[in-house]
């Protein structure tokens, strides 16, 4: 389990690289509460959004597309922090997105940057 701890923690260091490059400010990572958690809260600021990703880490294919362990009760836990999140900081009339950030770690790393999933 450390093994993917540490995959991850990795993955979302490589996320928010890659956001910062692309015109995105990340605001918090790793927002908890009891609803759920949001692994990144991120500003696109070429179309003024706030932005919540969830970032999945794969070293192989084993268990296919990262993407795809977002499942549906996954997407209802990430719907109620999101929720949660917005009333607790007074941004409920924000508009916002959810997206994936896919990213892989096999020979060399590379980010699938999914956009509006729900």
């Amino acid at each position: 389990m450390y093994f993917r701890q540490e995959i991850g923690k990795w993955g979302e260091n490589l996320a928010c690289k890659y956001l910062e490059e692309n015109n995105y400010k990340v605001i918090e990572r790793n927002f908890l509460c009891r609803q759920g958690e949001i692994d990144i809260v991120a500003r696109d600021f070429s179309k003024n959004e706030l932005v919540f990703i969830e970032v999945k880490t794969r070293s192989n294919f084993k268990y296919g597309n990262p993407a795809d362990a977002v499942d549906k009760q996954k997407q209802r836990h990430m719907v109620h922090a999101i929720k949660y999140y917005l009333y607790k900081n007074h941004m409920q009339n924000m508009p916002i997105r959810v997206d994936v950030l896919e990213v892989y770690i096999v020979q060399s790393c590379k980010i699938n940057h999914i956009k509006q999933i729900l």
